[in-house]
This record gives C-alpha cells, structure tokens and sequence, in this order.
C-alpha cells in the first residue's frame, strides 16, 4: 500500500514522504495512529500544495534577509550609553539594545539573537557586530558607543 508519512517513523519514512509499506502495517499501525495517510490523488496534490507554499515561503524569506543585509552593509550603527567615570559603561551594550538601535536608524526588525558580537562592550568606541539574517546571508555593521 501507497502511503504519505504525516510524521517521522523511525526506519519507515520521513515526514512528507511518499513510500510503499506492507498492507498490514499500513492499516495496524501507521494509519491507526495517524502517522500516515493513504496516498490517493487528493492526499498527493494536497502534498504538493504544501511542499510548494513551504518552498515558496523560504524564497520570501532569502529575499528579505538579501533585502535587510544589502540595506546594513557596510553601515554604522550608533548607540548612546550612559557612563560613570573614567569612560566604563554602566552595565554593557548588548545585542538587544544594538537591535533597537538598527530598528530606529534603519528601519530594520533583527532578532537580537542573530546578533552576535566577539566581546562584552563595556566602553566607549567603535566595535564589530555580525548579523546573521538567514543560512549563508549574513552581514558585519559597526557599532559605534557614544555618550548619551
């Protein structure tokens, strides 16, 4: 029997596959528990439909993340802190805060968890952010710490 797995089964199949199992499994197992449908012609061009919407999503979403990182390239981001004396930070400027900032100067909505940055930033100064907006699409922006 033609079956399209709902869910991962271990040595069966993956999710979205399409595959021939016994009769027997088919109906006492898989499509009991509802890890598998039979493979009519609707159940597949239902398939198809999500395969093509899921594919379709990810090419908006490379195109966005190109769009976000051609925008930042080279640019520099500028973050007021406040400071005690001898020039430290009270606390440090984190990937949040820089988040904020790339949203208030460039209009750009970044995770602050894409941020990632090579040390705590606890002075004045200009520093080295990396962004990474999607798989193999990311982009480095200078930080630039000034007093509020």
């Amino acid at each position: 029997m033609k079956v399209i797995f709902m869910q991962d089964v271990k040595g069966s199949g993956k999710k979205g596959e399409v595959k021939n199992v016994s009769d027997g499994y088919a109906r006492n197992m898989l499509l009991k528990k509802g890890l598998a449908v039979e493979a009519t012609p609707q159940n597949l061009s239902e398939l198809s439909g999500k395969q093509s919407s899921a594919a379709h999503k990810i090419d908006v979403e490379k195109q966005n993340a190109q769009a976000i990182a051609d925008k930042l390239k080279g640019q520099t981001v500028h973050a007021g802190a406040k400071a005690g004396n001898g020039g430290r930070l009270f606390g440090a400027v984190t990937a949040a805060q820089i988040a904020e900032c790339i949203e208030k100067q460039f209009g750009c909505k970044i995770d602050k968890k894409k941020i990632g940055l090579k040390s705590d930033i606890k002075n004045f100064g200009s520093y080295e952010a990396d962004i990474r907006l999607y798989t193999g699409i990311s982009v480095k922006v200078t930080v630039e710490v000034v007093e509020e």
